[in-house]
């Protein structure tokens, strides 16, 4: 299954702001390699700056059954916890 997740800042996230989310953002997500059922895990920003655009795409490649041990993992807290205020919105998808 791909766990897919599209993020769109709050508008005053500036370019330098987003360059610098998506280094962190890579290191948290990079800490889902060591839970068994997850086989990849990328984070994709947009090349496209338009306000119609979502800024950033997080795809976990994951076994169906490992979508609630995701949900408990630490960097699944951290990201909810620590990077929600810079979120205008978010849409989560998954398929097959």
């Amino acid at each position: 299954m791909k766990h897919c997740i599209l993020v769109k800042y709050n508008a005053d996230i500036d370019a330098a702001k987003k360059e610098k989310l998506l280094s962190e953002i890579k290191e948290v997500f990079s800490g889902l390699s060591v839970i068994e059922g997850i086989h990849g895990v990328e984070v994709i920003p947009n090349v496209v700056d338009r306000s119609n655009r979502y800024d950033l795409l997080i795809r976990i490649d994951m076994e169906k059954e490992t979508l609630p041990v995701y949900d408990d993992s630490e960097p699944h807290h951290i990201w909810k916890r620590d990077y929600a205020c810079y979120l205008e919105k978010k849409a989560i998808f998954d398929y097959d």
